[in-house]
């Protein structure tokens, strides 16, 4: 835990320590964002966080993706026809170059697909594409992609299907890739500074719609006050992931303005069901009445969060109406705790400081008061999910987690979640795999539908996991900064305009 804090400060101090210097820069030749971490990966297939996300998302272009109201669009492929039901024909766009300056073909295109779908090359993400089978680039403009058997979520999941050069990833190979990536997107990879910042440049070649901005940087800040702070101070443009206080904080004081909106992330206590004493349901069962799931959404958080009883979002597809949770009763939960041999032992809640701390302090509070024995562990984003997806053995007793796939289906949060073939589950459960496995083959909506609906239904009575709310995403910004927020939670530069 030491080593933890001392890196963390260490962040913080380099953080706010350039903010000032960078005020010389008018912001509309350089657009600063502030994030709660710095990336793990900028290479798009090597991982799944928002603060990797929000960065290489503007490095890459995707196969598809999605507009502002959400409708799935084109965007590397401009069309394309089911030649079954497991087999697609997508047409390729011949007008697109790699930052290298090199074209981008539908062999790049095959490539990253198989590429994220290989087993060995072990993506966190392969879970939400691994129903793919094949793909291969009948010729420059025209690549077919194999399923196994129907697969209904498959648009949904390939708008986060980043399109990598072939040629430049199998010469440099995957480390070296990352620390210098090249993309076809509407912004250019320039420099990380580790810890500190991503710095991008304006792709004036971009096929699509260019950003207004020459340069924009990407910062390290994990304290959200100062975040706000730097804001506040003319030296960033726009901070990300802030919560109700600090909301507050940006209204009165008259500087900047907040930006809220719904997204698709489910907020959850994630829990290792093979981990003593989380593997007795009775413990379960008294964690699920204890957390004051309203208190928290309109309490503490109070920026239009919704309390929900399954582990997905209205957002989603596979949301299923009047799924019933086990309502709070601190009282009950308190009775159970104390009669359950075993349910005292001293258990770490595992977090990290991208997540609101207010919530994490919260539940530990509402468990404790239960009769629990919770210690907050902070840990920072890439040992998290290093824990996190490690299997059964590793993945920690009990953790707080925000979920998002960013496809908007339900198959993108549940599959991962709960499936014993994925590494973030430690559930081994036949009836929940057979469900999931049916909910993404099945093209009837109503048969996906009731089969999420039995998965709800199960992860409820045996408290597998514990669903908490909808969260709402919440940027603060420049008065300049014209910018919708998305479900999906997507920082678009070439999408961000800048009003004087």
């Amino acid at each position: 835990m030491r080593s933890h804090r001392h890196i963390l400060a260490g962040i913080i101090f380099a953080a706010t320590s350039i903010a000032l210097p960078l005020q010389a820069y008018a912001s509309k030749d350089l657009f600063v964002i502030d994030l709660p971490g710095e990336p793990s990966s900028l290479d798009p297939h090597v991982q799944w966080n928002p603060d990797s996300y929000n960065v290489y998302r503007n490095v890459f272009d995707n196969l598809v993706t999605r507009d502002d109201e959400g409708k799935i669009v084109p965007q590397i492929a401009t069309s394309w026809d089911y030649l079954s039901d497991t087999q697609i024909r997508f047409k390729i766009r011949d007008d697109v170059t790699f930052h290298d300056g090199t074209k981008l073909t539908a062999e790049d295109v095959a490539f990253s697909v198989k590429r994220i779908t290989d087993p060995a090359f072990a993506s966190p993400q392969l879970g939400q594409f691994n129903q793919i089978t094949d793909a291969v680039a009948d010729d420059p403009t025209t690549m077919t992609l194999t399923t196994n058997g129907p697969y209904p979520p498959l648009f949904a999941q390939l708008v986060k299907l980043s399109i990598v050069p072939k040629a430049v990833v199998e010469k440099v190979g995957k480390d070296a890739f990352n620390l210098s990536p090249v993309g076809s997107g509407p912004y250019k990879f320039e420099k990380w500074q580790r810890g500190v910042e991503v710095t991008l440049a304006r792709n004036d070649t971009y096929w699509g719609d260019k950003g207004v901005f020459p340069k924009a940087v990407f910062r390290a800040v994990p304290d959200a006050a100062t975040r706000v702070a730097n804001l506040q101070a003319g030296a960033s443009d726009l901070a990300t992931y802030l919560n109700g206080d600090l909301v507050a904080q940006i209204q009165s004081s008259g500087k900047g303005k907040a930006l809220v909106g719904n997204t698709e992330r489910v907020a959850y206590l994630g829990m290792n069901v093979t981990k003593a004493p989380l593997d007795k349901p009775a413990v379960r069962e008294a964690i699920a009445m204890a957390i004051d799931k309203v208190g928290i959404a309109e309490g503490i958080l109070a920026t239009g969060e919704k309390p929900v009883p399954e582990i997905a979002s209205p957002a989603h597809m596979g949301w299923v109406e009047g799924i019933e949770a086990p309502p709070f009763d601190a009282a009950k939960a308190k009775e159970i705790i104390s009669s359950t041999p075993g349910a005292d032992t001293p258990i770490k809640l595992l977090t990290s400081p991208v997540y609101d701390q207010r919530v994490v302090q919260a539940i530990q509070q509402m468990l404790n008061d239960a009769g629990m024995k919770i210690e907050i562990e902070m840990t920072d984003m890439p040992n998290w999910l290093k824990q996190m997806q490690g299997g059964p053995g590793v993945i920690p007793a009990i953790a707080f987690s925000r979920w998002s796939c960013g496809c908007q289906d339900a198959d993108g949060i549940l599959y991962p979640l709960l499936h014993s073939s994925s590494g973030w589950s430690s559930i081994k459960d036949a009836e929940i795999d057979a469900a999931l496995d049916l909910a993404r083959k099945s093209l009837s909506q109503d048969e996906r539908l009731a089969a999420y609906k039995k998965v709800h239904e199960k992860v409820n009575a045996e408290n597998l996991i514990i669903p908490l709310y909808q969260a709402s995403v919440v940027y603060g910004a420049a008065e300049q900064v014209s910018f919708t927020p998305t479900p999906n939670e997507s920082i678009f530069l070439n999408r961000i305009e800048w009003k004087d």
